[in-house]
């Protein structure tokens, strides 16, 4: 039983506590294009198309359909009017369920932002892979400036607290613009 017990409390270590993501703050951010739906629509996403439009919120998370990430993009949705109006463009990213984003893009985005499919380049690009699922991507956010640096890299397995993390990161951005 304690066996039992001590890997139960490893997994639930391993989503929930925070940790350093690997991309710091000040580092140019990789390149890339992903197949990505909106709104049930599928698209080719561009993080360099969508950086000329401005900072880019680029999140993480471990898998469509599991009550964490799914509040996290509730959270996301709510939020994606207030970082419009800054300027800022929201992406979620996953390397888990990526067979379910079209679905997972209209009922639990709302709609609101697009949500990409992680192949493994992508995860190990951004060093975000997940320690107990190494298949799947961790949960992490980033913002990146329109010139493609890291003005936040915040890790954390808890869904809450990334999008007070990305908000205040677009909204010291602006100020300083």
């Amino acid at each position: 039983m304690k066996t039992v017990l001590a890997g139960v409390a490893a997994a639930a270590l391993a989503f929930a506590s925070p940790a350093l993501a690997a991309l710091k703050v000040g580092d140019k951010a990789p390149d890339f294009s992903a197949k990505a739906a909106l709104a049930g629509k599928d698209f080719d996403f561009s993080l360099a198309k969508a950086l000329k439009k401005g900072p880019v919120v680029l999140y993480f998370f471990p898998a469509a359909y599991t009550a964490g990430c799914t509040a996290e993009a509730h959270e996301f949705a709510e939020a994606t009017p207030e970082f419009e109006k800054l300027g800022a463009t929201v992406i979620g990213v996953t390397a888990g369920n990526v067979d379910r984003i079209k679905d997972f893009s209209k009922e639990h985005c709302r709609d609101k932002f697009a949500v990409a499919a992680a192949d493994k380049a992508l995860v190990k690009n951004y060093d975000v892979a997940l320690a107990v699922k190494p298949d799947w991507s961790n949960r992490t956010s980033y913002v990146i400036a329109p010139d493609g640096k890291i003005l936040l890299s915040y890790t954390d397995g808890n869904f809450m607290g990334h999008v007070t993390q990305t908000m205040g990161a677009v909204k010291a951005y602006n100020a300083k613009k």
